[in-house]
């Protein structure tokens, strides 16, 4: 009798409520409207984690506009805010740029999105629209309205007529500052970049090519320093990176032979949601922090 007891005890503490499961992690983060009061820190990785202390990105600057103001993912790490400050700064003074607008950076608290990125998680990602603002004054409606411009051409291979020597200036600058880790740009600016640089080659090597990011470029700032719940992406491979974008821009051109399909396809498995238990332990107090 005992021993039946137990088991029962046993069963209820451990098998989970069907009609009480817990939320994806997407979920619970993306509910939060503010950051957590604690201290600035990014924990995790980029694509599985949180940010404790987010600053905001006002939504109007002397040099930026953030856009899109409904998904209120205009957070991150002070340093990222900072960047993106310093960046704009240098961009009003390009020909024709009033400064930056700005897309996604994180949500208050980080961690995964109810949709889009799987990555933007700790506050150190930024994507920059590559459309030059010609005035920084749009209103909300305005901002989730407009449209950035693509800049590729040919499935990515080529830049198109948009490109300009300014994009060029802009990413340069972007790429230069000692605090990004790496930049994501379509094959074809890559490219372009490698083949008109004249000076100082080192920043290309952070210039790494990727599907999309013809409407925006993406920055990726490293940890910051003394972060130790943080956890930083291999740095890219040595050298300026070219001939790795030309591959891609070849395979563009002149796609591989695809292998032959196999008789009977197998079902791709559905992604598993993220939970608040596959990221690090602090995001825990992150989310439920006052």
């Amino acid at each position: 009798m005992i021993w039946r007891i137990l088991s029962l005890v046993i069963a209820v503490t451990v098998l989970p409520d069907a009609g009480h499961a817990t939320p994806p992690a997407k979920d619970q983060f993306g509910a939060k409207a503010t950051p957590s009061r604690q201290a600035p820190a990014p924990y995790g990785s980029y694509a599985k984690g949180c940010v404790a202390g987010a600053a905001q990105l006002p939504e109007t600057g002397p040099t930026w506009q953030a856009m899109r103001l409904s998904r209120n993912r205009n957070w991150g790490h002070p340093e990222a805010i900072e960047y993106v400050k310093e960046l704009s700064a240098f961009a009003a003074t390009l020909p024709g740029w009033a400064g930056l607008f700005i897309g996604d950076i994180s949500q208050p608290r980080g961690g995964p999105m109810l949709s889009g990125h799987r990555s933007h998680q700790i506050g150190l990602d930024i994507d920059i629209w590559m459309r030059p603002p010609q005035r920084l004054d749009l209103d909300r409606k305005s901002r989730e309205q407009i449209s950035s411009i693509s800049m590729r051409r040919a499935k990515g291979a080529y830049v198109n007529e948009h490109w300009t020597r300014e994009h060029h200036e802009l990413l340069k600058a972007a790429a230069s500052d000692k605090r990004v880790a790496r930049i994501f740009v379509f094959p074809g600016a890559k490219v372009q970049m490698c083949a008109d640089e004249t000076g100082n080659r080192k920043w290309l090597r952070k210039i790494r090519p990727w599907w999309g990011h013809h409407y925006h470029f993406h920055v990726r700032l490293a940890c910051p320093r003394g972060m130790r719940g943080c956890v930083d992406q291999a740095p890219p491979p040595r050298g300026d990176g070219c001939a790795d974008a030309q591959k891609w821009v070849d395979d563009i051109l002149n796609p591989p032979p695809r292998p032959p399909k196999p008789a009977k396809p197998v079902p791709a498995k559905p992604r598993r949601e993220l939970a608040l238990a596959d990221l690090p332990r602090q995001c825990a107090s992150v989310l439920h922090s006052d």
